[in-house]
């Protein structure tokens, strides 16, 4: 058994490290709220915008389509990877770099696959051994629609010129605090809706159909991605507020072992000098 020397630091070193998880625990609790109430605001926007552009670009003639509704043989793949930049989140990062993984040993075997990362986590995941055209960790300093607009414009114009046939995007969804969906969302081409011959759509357009979905396009890729990127925010800070939580319980836990443990070894010790104090008294008497 360890002496009591030994225990005493161990409790100390175990409180210590219970205190740093409890405060990162309300650190990211305080955080979360925000972020919750940032993605909550605007999914219906978004998810509104989307609904509508895929409506319209279904009812556009071929020959009218969007640029970036063009429907390509793909070959070249840009996975636009959304992780952290910072640990102690339990499996928030490690369930995106295994699904990036996937996408890259299955879904797209054989085809030229190149990774955009959001996130210093991701990108040392994979900048040794994947082809890594940028990262954009920067991003989450000043989480602004600006900033991830600026990366969108650059995926849409590579896609446009070429250089990819297909965008996807890996990112945690925000369920609650507890719970984190990694997604694999088609960003690039957009995805049309398949037309209804029996439904009409109840719009009418100024200055033409075209004209708007042109126009819309754009903003609406800009804000799917910003959209992707408060959502693996969010994530982030529910992910690490439970695993701190675990932490915290894990750590008192240990330190109520490791108290029990120090009592039972005094209590031994104490024992062991009554006995050797009676010992040497009856040796002495006799």
């Amino acid at each position: 058994m360890a002496n009591l020397k030994e225990i005493r630091n161990r409790i100390s070193s175990v409180s210590s490290t219970m205190q740093i998880t409890s405060a990162m625990k309300m650190v990211s609790a305080a955080k979360l709220k925000k972020a919750q109430d940032a993605i909550t605001a605007m999914r219906p926007y978004s998810n509104k915008l989307t609904e509508l552009l895929q409506n319209l670009s279904a009812t556009l003639d071929a020959d009218s389509g969007s640029k970036f509704a063009e429907q390509r043989e793909v070959n070249k793949v840009l996975i636009v990877a959304i992780s952290s930049n910072r640990g102690l989140a339990g499996a928030f990062n490690s369930n995106i770099i295994k699904q990036v993984n996937v996408l890259l040993s299955e879904t797209y075997a054989g085809k030229d696959v190149s990774i955009l990362a959001i996130g210093k986590k991701v990108n040392d995941a994979f900048k040794k051994r994947s082809n890594i055209i940028a990262n954009k960790s920067e991003v989450f300093d000043d989480l602004t629609f600006d900033n991830v607009a600026a990366i969108a414009e650059m995926i849409m114009d590579k896609f446009v010129e070429g250089e990819y046939d297909k965008v996807e995007l890996v990112y945690n969804h925000f369920k609650n605090a507890a719970t984190q969906l990694v997604m694999t969302e088609q960003f690039l081409p957009i995805v049309p809706v398949e037309s209804d011959a029996n439904v009409s759509l109840d719009y009418i357009f100024e200055p033409g159909k075209k004209e708007i979905v042109e126009t819309l396009i754009p903003k609406s890729l800009k804000t799917q991605l910003y959209k992707g990127i408060r959502d693996s925010f969010a994530s982030e800070h529910g992910a690490r507020m439970t695993a701190m939580h675990k932490a915290t319980d894990n750590a008192k836990e240990l330190r109520d072992q490791l108290k029990l443990t120090y009592n039972k070894a005094r209590q031994a010790a104490i024992t062991n000098e009554i006995l050797e104090i009676v010992g040497g008294a009856e040796a002495l008497n006799n």
